[in-house]
């Protein structure tokens, strides 16, 4: 890809690529192929160059990406991900955006995705798809369902509670369990009312002497409730 144009192959400079007249489809086929794996390979080489940077310059290494005229926050992106697998573990079969996918999990899971999207044959889109429908199985799993239970309902009520729900313009469903909510809240709250006032407060009897003892009076048993005796008085 380096020779003059006129001889049949691919020149590319500086600028731009250069290719020869008459070029078949399959020879232009294959420099697309040559071309997209030096972009790809390209973040690969810039990661690495950072990293070493990094290690060994810790004072200059950002001098060096100035005088480069790249930019750091996408080099920090790339060497992120080269340090997140070492050679050994880079699959050539594999683009460097499927690496930067799985940067971010576990060892042993990143080898489990590569393996599969090697075996697959995924694309980028296909991998994130598959890693992101395996994490909503596994909080489903985690989450399990309530527990739900059949109510028999004669079909003419049935009718009449969905005439209701459509007058109130909400779901059927939804409009079933706010209503029973409502309903279950008032009774609760009628019933607390009704402990609260068979319990009443007590009642605090201040001595009729000084030093006297302090007295605490509830309330009587039914029984006693219909007599005439006032609160007890000390001697």
């Amino acid at each position: 890809m380096g020779e003059d144009p006129r001889r049949g192959q691919v020149l590319t400079t500086k600028v731009g690529l250069q290719m020869p007249a008459g070029m078949s489809f399959d020879d232009w086929e294959k420099a697309g192929r040559q071309l997209s794996g030096i972009v790809d390979s390209s973040s690969w080489w810039l990661g690495d160059w950072l990293v070493y940077g990094k290690d060994h310059y810790t004072d200059r290494y950002q001098r060096g990406i100035r005088a480069a005229g790249l930019q750091y926050q996408t080099l920090r992106n790339y060497a992120w991900v080269s340090r997140r697998f070492d050679f050994s573990r880079r699959r050539g079969s594999l683009s460097f955006q499927h690496h930067a996918e799985l940067a971010s999990l576990p060892h042993d899971e990143q080898e489990t995705w590569l393996d599969r999207a090697e075996q697959r044959r995924w694309t980028t889109k296909q991998l994130r798809g598959a890693i992101r429908a395996a994490r909503e199985s596994q909080d489903r799993v985690r989450v399990p369902a309530e527990p739900t239970r059949r109510l028999e309902v004669p079909g003419s009520r049935l009718q009449w509670w969905h005439r209701a729900a459509e007058q109130a313009g909400v779901d059927f469903e939804r409009w079933v369990l706010v209503t029973l909510d409502s309903a279950a809240k008032q009774a609760l709250a009628e019933l607390g009312r009704l402990e609260d006032a068979a319990d009443g407060p007590a009642e605090l009897t201040a001595p009729t002497a000084p030093g006297g003892p302090l007295e605490i009076e509830g309330p009587k048993p039914p029984a006693e409730r219909g007599g005439s005796e006032g609160p007890a008085s000390g001697a």
